[in-house]
């Protein structure tokens, strides 16, 4: 894992762990060591002596511990150290259930079994080609090959329904590694029976199935062809042990598995931080000037760096923040982005700047303040060393690649080291950037208007508003299964689940959009009320999410106006909220206080419930204008 820095005193650090007083900072120092380039034996190192320091303290990582539980037809006790670092490396405690060698449809199918004891919110399927194929017939012909190919993929879909025996379950289903020699060569494709076609074709037919049932692809096929298949599988260990993944690339595999649990949690990274002098191009642009900068065509260092830029740039268009971080004058900063021919970034691109000659941990936060995101959604990358571990030691959670010596590998670093793995992209995703630099630019209408009703009013907010609808399905999914800070009950639901709601009677959707003077906010708030009993006059809130983005512009007022008028229309006269604390929603926890509910009740569990009687409610005033939408 060439994108993490390299350890020079793993076992003085390790051995330092044991000794911290404080369980908390023990915990982000392990966290801290996680993150630092560990082969096979130092990630076993480590996962023992967490395991040790930690035996009840999972409630010191932030968010539900991830219960993972692994089926495979072949040996993975192996990899269970790397699984649980790799969540560790990303803050998340893991806890791992390694089922019996070849035993998972028996652990699925009895209820009695180890697996369903174990309640696991995520399940992992890393099947070889034999145990999913069988041992074709190379003779065989077309169709055969076909009905072995449905008959697989039927097999594979059965176990994902067995394994996401509740919404709350993530299902992984890893792609079968190409380990088949070929028969014919170059042509493969055209024998039906070659156990290496047959696995590309299992493959390609496995995405289209996951993505129907809501399964997330680990595409070790896909890193096998840049990897090479030697630096993921050995084939003496398979017959020795039958360990399809040597352990050599147990901490990458860890890492692949832990990204994708981190991303359908919502915790990848958002906002790539870039420097710019040596990084984004040759030079130094105070000192070389414009003319004397190398970026672009006519020099092999230049298309390295035009490449790099390139690549930002589309992680840009896919939904990823780009902000610069520097040391340099704004009017430096500024004048490539603006003049230079050769760039491919331009102003447009960058939601945030902040070039001054203070040390770079410092404007990191000004960046996230800025932004309103928090400092774990930043990946900050700088050609210099020194640079990297300041900001590595002051601010350690956000995260610094170790960037190679050439920019021409720049970019093979960034996507390497899979900060920004995400389970699907919406036009929401696409549209972020110009979204927070509309936030910017209202920001600085507030600081510079002199009364708070002032400002909110010349942002001539509308509050765009319709029930659920197919076409919001997939961002609806995602806030709900990404917003953890003004999120009441931080409950998940799946396309299906989300799709389910739409259809039940008597159910209130409200999906919302912010629009203002400087654009399109998107669809910032989910809300989800239930009939608690078929006519019995009470809505239950399920589900009431926001975009911190829009915080104090009120938002939280408007949609309680629209909820209590559609709680009316449905004949419900009490509306019940509950709040459910978790790490990180604490910001909302006086929300429903705030709207006028009285408490009703309190829980040991750090529940709270409150009632509004919608005959009661009088309605807010705002400085936003409610538009239905839709049909």
């Amino acid at each position: 894992m060439h994108w993490l820095p390299e350890s020079s005193d793993f076992s003085v650090q390790l051995g330092s762990l044991n000794g911290a007083h404080s369980q908390e900072t023990r915990w982000h120092d392990f966290v801290r060591l996680a993150n630092s380039r560990l082969d096979f034996v130092q990630t076993n190192r480590l996962d023992r002596a967490c395991r040790k320091a930690f035996p009840e303290l999972a409630q010191e990582a932030t968010g539900e511990p991830v219960r993972l539980a692994v089926f495979s037809g072949s040996t993975t006790d192996h990899l269970v150290a790397a699984l649980r670092v790799g969540c560790l490396r990303r803050g998340m405690w893991c806890e791992v259930h390694a089922g019996e060698y070849g035993q998972y449809m028996q652990e699925l199918n009895e209820p009695e079994s180890a697996f369903h004891a174990f309640g696991a919110n995520v399940v992992l399927f890393s099947f070889d080609a034999r145990t999913l194929l069988g041992q074709p017939d190379a003779a065989m012909d077309a169709a055969a090959a076909d009905g072995l190919i449905e008959h697989t993929i039927d097999m594979l879909r059965g176990l994902w329904r067995r394994a996401a025996h509740s919404s709350a379950v993530q299902v992984i289903q890893q792609a079968v590694l190409p380990i088949a020699l070929p028969l014919i060569g170059n042509n493969e494709h055209r024998l039906p029976g070659s156990m290496r076609a047959l696995i590309d074709r299992v493959n390609q037919r496995m995405r289209a199935a996951a993505d129907e049932d809501g399964v997330d692809i680990l595409a070790l096929d896909a890193r096998i062809a840049v990897d090479g298949l030697t630096a993921w599988h050995d084939p003496m260990l398979w017959h020795r042990a039958k360990q399809e993944i040597s352990p050599a690339a147990g901490p990458f595999y860890g890492d692949l598995v832990a990204r994708l649990v981190a991303a359908r949690r919502g915790r990848s990274y958002k906002c790539l931080v870039l420097d710019l002098d040596n990084t984004l191009w040759g030079g130094v642009i105070g000192d070389d000037g414009l003319a004397g900068i190398v970026i672009g065509q006519g020099s092999t260092l230049g298309e390295a760096y035009a490449s790099f830029q390139c690549y930002a740039k589309e992680l840009s268009r896919r939904g990823i923040i780009l902000a610069v971080c520097s040391k340099n004058d704004e009017a430096n900063a500024w004048e490539p982005f603006d003049q230079h021919p050769e760039m491919v970034l331009n102003r447009s691109d960058i939601a945030c700047l902040v070039a001054n000659w203070e040390d770079k941990a410092s404007n990191l936060r000004r960046i996230a303040q800025a932004l309103n995101i928090g400092l774990d959604a930043l990946v900050f990358v700088d050609d210099n060393p020194f640079e990297r571990n300041i900001v590595r030691r002051e601010l350690p959670m956000v995260a610094v690649p170790e960037l190679p010596a050439d920019p021409a590998l720049y970019g093979r670093c960034i996507a390497d080291a899979g900060y920004f793995e995400s389970i699907g992209i919406t036009s929401e995703d696409r549209e972020r950037t110009a979204q927070y630099q509309g936030n910017l630019q209202r920001e600085a209408l507030r600081s510079a208007a002199t009364d708070l009703a002032g400002y909110l009013a010349s942002l001539e907010m509308r509050l765009e508003w319709q029930p659920f609808d197919l076409v919001g399905l997939q961002r609806i999914t995602q806030l709900i299964n990404k917003t953890n800070q003004f999120n009441l009950t931080t409950r998940r639901y799946t396309d299906a689940e989300v799709t389910a709601a739409m259809q039940e009677k008597g159910v209130v959707t409200l999906q919302l959009r912010l629009t203002d003077r400087y654009g399109d906010n998107g669809i910032i708030g989910v809300v989800i009320a239930r009939p608690r009993e078929p006519g019995g006059g009470e809505l239950f809130i399920d589900t009431w999410l926001m975009s911190c983005r829009v915080l104090g512009r009120q938002v939280e007022q408007a949609t309680m106006n629209l909820l209590v008028a559609r709680a009316r229309e449905v004949g419900a006269r009490t509306l019940i909220g509950e709040y459910r604390a978790t790490a990180k929603n604490g910001m909302v926890r006086e929300h429903y206080q705030k709207l006028g509910f009285t408490r009703i009740a309190e829980h040991d569990d750090e529940r709270t419930t409150w009632r509004c009687v919608t005959t009661e409610f009088t309605p807010f005033q705002t400085h936003i204008e409610p538009i239905r939408t839709g049909s």
